[in-house]
């Protein structure tokens, strides 16, 4: 059996920096969380994610695991067990162990413990890889079922780009291209940060959506089975920015703190709980499952330009 310290306490770990480089690109990525902190252009001189200032938030680019979302009450149940876990899950806030390493690939690796199993009682081994290919970064989670039960798990994305990204360009010169054309409606989140019972109109038969700060004022934006697989981040004023693709992602959020200078796009395999949700993890909606010895893999492309 897979045994990894996933959620020891963080006070006596180092906040370890990993680095991936190339000739267009630099890359930097913590053991807390296996969380993305730098994606600098040698080039351009641009640094493309977020500076996590706390008084907005402290992240940068959190994974998103055993949970996508809040959970009503914080609350789950599985066999007949009732489990809390917080918004997201733990992932983000566990320390990962660098299984391999090369100069342009880096793989992270989480798995159960004694604490785990106490909030998710799963035999699981998570694995988060990171190549560098030009100007690309590719993120590919592998999720693993070592135990003998079946496993019901969530996994998602949630990297905040620095908006406005050059220096001279404001918020509201951003906006963010789709590849294909949107006509979905968003699912608003209620005070506790649950999914509403029914959808509000939002695209139009658009693959633009303008930023401003505005936009976020009621929380994330949540979308189900859009018909785009990427989204760009552009502005109006020059020619930089991102493009984020993805397959097989049937969930997409886009959220900004209030008032602060970022955007996050995140490619979800999985969503919050509903206001009616009654709780049960197998029936949860966006769950997923995998088989004893059985994997799920999940793949997300950015390009910096």
């Amino acid at each position: 059996m897979l045994l990894m310290k996933g959620l020891k306490n963080l006070k006596d770990n180092p906040k370890t920096m990993y680095h991936l480089s190339n000739d267009l690109l630099s890359v930097s990525i913590a053991s807390k969380g296996a969380e993305l902190q730098s994606i600098f252009n040698s080039q351009t001189h641009l640094e493309y994610m977020w500076n996590a200032d706390p008084a907005f938030w402290s992240k940068k680019s959190p994974v998103l695991f055993p949970i996508v979302g809040g959970l009503k009450n914080n609350t789950y149940e599985f066999a007949g067990k009732y489990y809390s876990l917080s918004r997201h899950g733990f992932a983000r806030e566990s320390l990962f162990t660098v299984t391999e390493q090369a100069k342009n690939s880096i793989t992270f690796t989480l798995g159960f413990d004694k604490e785990s199993l106490k909030v998710y009682p799963f035999y699981f081994k998570f694995s988060i890889n990171y190549r560098l290919d030009e100007n690309q970064l590719s993120v590919t989670y592998l999720v693993e079922n070592v135990g003998n039960e079946l496993m019901y798990f969530s996994v998602g994305a949630h990297p905040a780009f620095a908006v406005p990204l050059v220096q001279g360009t404001e918020f509201n010169d951003y906006y963010l291209k789709f590849n294909k054309l949107e006509n979905s409606g968003k699912w608003p989140l209620s005070s506790e940060g649950l999914i509403e019972k029914e959808s509000r109109g939002f695209f139009d038969n658009t693959d633009t959506l303008p930023l401003t700060k505005e936009l976020f004022n009621k929380d994330a934006l949540v979308f189900k089975q859009i018909n785009s697989n990427a989204v760009s981040l552009l502005n109006h004023k020059n020619n930089h920015g991102l493009e984020l693709s993805f397959e097989n992602f049937p969930y997409l959020g886009i959220w900004s703190a209030k008032n602060a200078d970022f955007v996050c796009i995140e490619p979800w395999c999985g969503i919050a709980d509903s206001i009616d949700t009654i709780g049960n993890i197998d029936s949860k909606e966006g769950i997923n499952a995998i088989e004893s010895n059985g994997g799920f893999t999940r793949k997300w492309n950015l390009r910096v330009f």
